[in-house]
């Protein structure tokens, strides 16, 4: 099948999509999704790490001042 008849296709038209059509859909879907969890995660990870460097920061500085007192 290819990419016009794929672009060209709406649901709902009373047109049946071949299973050609539905697993193209899928696949598609499914690889985005994917995409998508890991851009998350990724983006969940930097910033729990930057977090964690931060609170280091705040608590290195107090120690220092107590040290320091």
């Amino acid at each position: 099948m290819s990419e016009a008849e794929m672009n060209s296709y709406r649901f709902g038209l009373g047109i049946e999509p071949t299973d050609e059509m539905l697993l193209k859909l899928m696949k598609e879907v499914a690889l985005e999704a994917k995409e998508g969890n890991q851009k998350a995660t990724e983006f969940y990870w930097k910033q729990t790490l930057d977090n964690i460097e931060k609170k280091k920061q705040i608590w290195s500085e107090r120690i220092k001042s107590l040290l320091n007192a």
